[in-house]
């Protein structure tokens, strides 16, 4: 099945019009709904079949061992990966004793539709069992977004043509079954039966399971509670045992008359707190789902969803598929931040098990500016996640030798779990990207406080970590030798551009705090010396520059390593690091992903505009894009330099990356990275905007083939920025907010809520397109127009509901 064939293109959501069990995970990974602490995959309601189950609480994990060929000092012991916790979404339907099974009988009719306008997953089957009964079930499900530990699921049970004998049942179930993995490094370990009973009770229609994680010693506890919404005669029970929990109902139902069954499910786990208190938060969560009940928990979902589009939607005109695109892009990102609540936000968020669930650089760099500019307060509490992780980054800094904190590469409490450690440890750049996202949070929403208490700790003990890292040479340069970038097909390299940028970055900014907070900041042992040394290692910080070839080198000697054979590289030989040894590819002139070419978006105060040119022209030749986090940031540089045709295919590359699953792997979760990464790209790229200091720059431009892009901005938290591009012209007005001055190609624009300021946008001049490795080029983008189904449409559902 094409994508095309297996989504219809909506604006506002996201269809499946049949069901295909081949592509079930993927789907699974698509359609999940999350709200940061607690994660549905789109499991079927009935359990079965499956591609993969998954219910996931943001923090949980279990340790499994990290066996080593070759012991060596500073190697982490175990490792991290999330785990399928009790599912709660499973309600089995017999029909005169017949499971609902789609594998079994005749499906006449299977629909899914997400919607993003009000968060909630419908789907309606009509299905006839083998016996030759026709009968059709509809369901709706929400993770809710006002109250963090709550989900619902409406499901209704219909005859079409006779009387039935229906039986429901509603189940917790622990310990689920899960697929072998699949050999993929990218996947997540599988581990079997990770949760050890600890209690299990039901009264009435309520039943709960609270189990402890084998080796973690996590504490989940899992409850659900039901309504039944039906005049005639049923019969109703409940029971409990180690690993599952059941509410059964059994009515017979003549030919169209429904029986409704609304579930709520209530999730909580700790690591400190005893049993009673852990059951008793998911008993009170419970009690309070139901007393908002079903249709109060939709109409707080519609309006937390109003109101964050009212100032955080992307439009896109001239390609109704990208636009689809887009804001499944925004809603998934808003769902793997929304409610972390000082938790991590995952890589994959909580859609899948892929890259065990770990935290990587990818939050920081990409999905957390995205998140500063239209849900700032979840930004707040993913970087006071990072702060409360410090003590385990000093003990990893002074296990390397170093001082400050050390962050780990990847993973879910704060330990590092990286066992490949040139990939690892080595890729040091982690501190400044959170020293980054520090500094353009604080930037962005003038939240003080939030410097004064966690900010500043942050950006002292990692600017003490880059002081110990590197040194000053024979000729006052200060070098950082021996470090991973963000492409990790290049390690253990001295210099690396990106690294030696953001570095310089976080020292001034440390130093900057610290000037700010003196007090705060001599509580910390910083004095007026070492802020001087952070100044003076900022100054001399070495940038390679390859005066010959007149670009940057992605580190220092990287343009004199042997060019790799792309002319000879299968296409089935990618991704590379599947099929050749690392080794290999170090040495060799190869990009994964964007690195310096990252560089120049993160840090362009860095570089002139004619360097930027030279480097992406470079660089595009290099770059394989085997990672999922290239395409956004090669569109972001690739319309600032000019190449707005070839920034439109990157940005569809990276907006499509689930949609289409150009990875291959999303049936182990979304790449959230590439989904915040797209719209960098929309807003970074074609909107231009650059924020390296405290006012803001736009530079738009559009492609050929968008008309029209709009999106608002978030600032400090008063003040509401709404940028609207066309071809000939950018209108900047406030929709919150008094006066604004940011910055219009080079010129300084003041906006007032009286009245909104239009200036033109030049007209492009084209150029010769660029040339990727053999067989990695960006498919050329062509608008899709169809097929297309109206808003709403979908499910029976109307626009207002």
């Amino acid at each position: 099945m094409t994508a095309h064939e297996a989504y219809t293109i909506d604006p506002w959501g996201l269809t499946e019009q049949s069901l295909d069990l081949d592509v079930l995970a993927r789907a699974e990974s698509v359609f999940a709904l999350s709200n940061g602490h607690v994660g549905l995959r789109a499991n079927l309601d009935e359990g079965e079949p499956h591609g993969l189950p998954g219910t996931y609480l943001n923090g949980v994990f279990e340790l499994r061992p990290l066996p080593y060929a070759e012991a060596a000092y500073g190697q982490p012991e175990s490792g991290q990966s999330v785990i399928n916790v009790t599912n709660g979404k499973i309600i089995r339907l017999l029909v005169d004793d017949e499971p609902f099974d789609l594998r079994y009988g005749d499906l006449v009719e299977h629909q899914r539709r997400l919607d993003f306008r009000d968060g909630l997953l419908r789907r309606r089957a009509v299905w006839t069992s083998p016996a030759g009964r026709t009968i059709r079930v509809t369901s709706t499900r929400l993770v809710s977004l006002t109250q963090r530990a709550v989900a619902a699921i409406e499901y209704e049970v219909e005859p079409v043509d006779g009387a039935a004998r229906i039986v429901l049942q509603s189940e917790l179930v622990a310990n689920e079954q899960l697929p072998s993995a699949d050999g993929d490094p990218r996947a997540a370990a599988v581990l079997e039966a990770p949760l050890v009973a600890e209690h299990h009770s039901c009264t009435d229609a309520k039943a709960v399971l609270v189990h402890q994680t084998r080796f973690s010693g996590l504490r989940v506890a899992a409850m659900m509670d039901h309504e039944i919404d039906y005049t005639g005669h049923f019969e109703a029970a409940t029971e409990t045992e180690e690993d599952q929990a059941r509410f059964s109902v059994t009515t017979v139902l003549k030919k169209g008359e429904k029986l409704r069954l609304v579930k709520y499910l209530a999730y909580g786990w700790s690591a400190a707190r005893s049993l009673p208190a852990v059951r008793d938060q998911v008993a009170a969560a419970l009690t309070a789902a139901r007393f908002t009940g079903w249709d109060g928990l939709v109409a707080e979902q519609r309006s937390y969803l109003d109101a964050f589009w009212s100032h955080s939607d992307i439009e896109v005109d001239g390609d109704v598929e990208l636009q689809q695109a887009i804001r499944f892009a925004v809603f998934h990102v808003l769902q793997a931040g929304a409610r972390t609540e000082e938790r991590a936000i995952p890589a994959k968020g909580l859609t899948g098990p892929g890259y065990d669930g770990h935290c990587f650089w990818d939050t920081e760099t990409f999905v957390l500016p995205v998140l500063t500019y239209s849900l700032p307060d979840a930004v707040a509490q993913a970087l006071r996640w990072r702060y409360s992780t410090l003590p385990l980054a000093r003990e990893r800094a002074a296990q390397l030798g170093l001082a400050g904190a050390v962050f780990p590469w990847r993973t879910i409490r704060g330990e590092e779990c990286s066992g490949y450690w040139p990939a690892g440890t080595a890729a040091f750049h982690i501190g400044a990207d959170i020293a980054r996202a520090v500094e353009r949070y604080v930037r962005a929403t003038g939240d003080i406080d939030f410097e004064r208490d966690y900010g500043m700790e942050i950006l002292v003990e990692t600017a003490r970590m880059w002081r110990s890292l590197g040194h000053h040479d024979a000729e006052g340069r200060f070098r950082i030798d021996g470090v991973t970038g963000p492409d990790e097909y290049s390690s253990i390299a001295d210099n690396n551009v990106y690294t030696n940028l953001m570095a310089q970055a976080n020292l001034r900014a440390a130093a900057d705090a610290a000037g700010r907070h003196l007090h705060e900041a001599a509580a910390l042992g910083v004095n007026t010396e070492e802020m001087a040394g952070w100044r003076d290692a900022a100054a001399v910080m070495y940038i390679p520059y390859d005066e010959k070839l007149g670009v940057h080198p992605q580190a220092e000697g990287f343009t004199n390593h042997e060019m790799w054979d792309f002319d000879n590289t299968p296409q089935d030989k990618y991704p590379l690091l599947l099929h050749f040894p690392y080794y290999d590819l170090y040495r060799k002139q190869v990009v994964k992903q964007a690195d310096l070419v990252l560089a120049m978006q993160v840090r362009g105060d860095a570089f002139s505009a004619e360097q930027k040119a030279r480097n992406f022209s470079y660089y595009e030749r290099l770059t394989v894009r085997d990672s999922s986090l290239s395409a956004c940031t090669q569109a972001v540089i690739a319309a600032e330099v000019g190449h707005l045709d070839l920034a439109y295919d990157y940005l569809a590359e990276a907006a499509l990356m689930d949609l289409h699953d150009l990875g291959g792997n999303t049936r182990d979760g979304l790449h959230m990275a590439s989904l915040a990464g797209a719209c960098i790209a929309l807003v970074a790229g074609f909107g231009g905007l650059r924020d390296h200091n405290e006012r803001l720059m736009f530079r738009p431009r559009l492609p050929s083939g968008l008309s029209r892009v709009a999106f608002s901005m978030r600032l400090r938290k008063n003040i509401v920025l709404h940028i609207e591009i066309t071809n000939a012209e950018a209108t900047y007005s406030l929709r919150e907010g008094d006066r604004l001055r940011l910055v219009h190609d080079e010129q300084e624009v003041l906006v007032t809520s009286q009245k909104p300021v239009s200036l033109p946008i030049p007209r492009p001049v084209p150029l010769e397109r660029l040339t990727q490795p053999a067989g990695r080029e960006p498919a050329r983008r062509q608008a899709q127009s169809g097929p297309t189904i109206a808003s709403g449409d979908a499910l029976g559902v109307g626009q207002d509901e």
